[in-house]
Formats: C-alpha cells, structure tokens, sequence
C-alpha cells in the first residue's frame, strides 16, 4: 500500500477553506462529523467582529460555541490571537478555525487544505497533508505508531507535540492540521455508542467543560466522503 494510492481508500476526510477579502476573512470546514465556519471583519490589525456559524456539530450543547468564540477574540488583534489561549473553553474546531482566519486575513488568494487518512488495514493506515491540491505532509502508520517519515519512527499522533513545537512557518500550521485530523480519524472505528456519553469525556472543550457535560446529547449526522459523490465543503461553496 503507497500513499498514492490514498484516494482510493475508505477513510476521513477534512477539507479546510480560508477567503481572505478587504477588511474580513473567512475560514471554513467539513468533515464526516462537523461543518462550520467563521468569519472575522477587522481593520488590517485589530478584529472588530466575530461570527461563527455550526451547519453540522456532533453535540446538542455545540450551538453555544460561537458566543463563546466571540467573547474569546472580539477586540483582539489578528497577531495576537496565536496567544490569546482559551481552546478547550471553545469548541476547538471554531477556535482553530478562527487561529488559521486570523493567520492568513492579510493572503492574497484562497487558501485550500485537504486531509485524508485512510481507515486501517491490516493495521497500516495513511494520512496525508494537501495545500492547494500539493501534497505537503503525509505519513505511513502500523499499529498506531508511524512508520515513515523515519524522523517520527515509532511515535503515536498524540506524542508529536515537542516535535511540532519545534517546527515554525507553514510546517509548524502543517503538522498541527495533520496532527489533529489524524486523531480525530480514530473515531471511524470506535463503535458510536462507545464515544456517546459526554460525562466520560476530559474536559477538552466547548461541550465537555463540566457545567456543559450532563446536558451534552450525542447528534448523529454523519457524511462518507470517502466513496465518491459530494466532496467537502461543496455545499459551502458560495
């Protein structure tokens, strides 16, 4: 099995559309479980709106999220938004929507990322990274440890933060994209049932905070995209 190949595989797949405009930028998302979007109008330098916008959320407590994205980075400035901190009090697909908007609100041209990991097979799964339809980051997996590159031998997709913090640019925004996508994957093959109760989940972001978890029910709506037909985002694309 080569990564070329991945295609052609059943498995995840994320697709990730920054619009930058005069004076707003827009970042946008659709996987098999979620589709939202987020807009921030600003002045060059300081954001003076915020709106986010949850098509599809895998929790009836998700609709909060925006005001809570909203609260996180109104009046914030684009450059300081890495800084601002607060992901697991948002959602963190909203968040990380907003971080990757406020990093390319002054880009010339829309910005594209593709992400596809493959379901297992016979324990090897593939992932790979696409910018504007390039590939720029893929790797190989058995067993849930990589294989290739030979530079991350051996780690699980949860053990490359010292890895990734030491990386800066595009890489740096690359390896977090491929990073989280990748774990996320991991929920094709967990039964539903065993990934429903919210009580049973860390406190990792929006819906899971403690005031948040009793209340949390489980939404299923569900896309494969992996088996032809409609692709990501498609639906958004105006």
């Amino acid at each position: 099995m080569s990564a070329s190949r991945i295609d052609e595989l059943p498995g995840f797949r994320r697709r990730i559309r920054i619009t930058p405009a005069a004076n707003w930028v827009r970042a946008e998302l659709e996987d098999d479980m979620h589709c939202m979007r987020v807009r921030l109008r600003h002045d060059g330098s300081l954001v003076q709106g915020v709106e986010a916008e949850m098509i599809r959320a895998p929790w009836t407590t998700c609709p909060g999220a925006p005001e809570q994205l909203r609260q996180t980075f109104h009046g914030v400035a684009l450059a300081q938004f890495a800084r601002r901190g607060e992901r697991q009090s948002n959602c963190t697909h909203l968040h990380d929507l907003a971080l990757l908007a406020a990093a390319h609100a002054q880009d010339a041209e829309t910005l594209v990322y593709d992400i596809l990991v493959s379901d297992p097979q016979d324990g090897l799964r593939l992932a790979e990274l696409r910018r504007n339809g390039l590939s720029v980051l893929a790797w190989q997996e058995r067993g849930n440890r990589i294989e290739a590159p030979a530079e991350l031998a051996g780690l699980a997709a949860n053990q490359l933060r010292p890895w990734i913090e030491g990386l800066a640019g595009e890489r740096l925004e690359h390896a977090r994209l491929l990073r989280w996508a990748a774990m996320l994957a991991h929920g094709r093959t967990i039964p539903l049932a065993q990934q429903s109760d919210a009580t049973r989940m860390p406190a990792s972001c929006y819906s899971f905070q403690p005031a948040r978890q009793p209340h949390a029910r489980r939404i299923v709506d569900l896309r494969e995209f992996s088996r032809g037909g409609t692709q990501p985002l498609e639906a958004l694309a105006g």
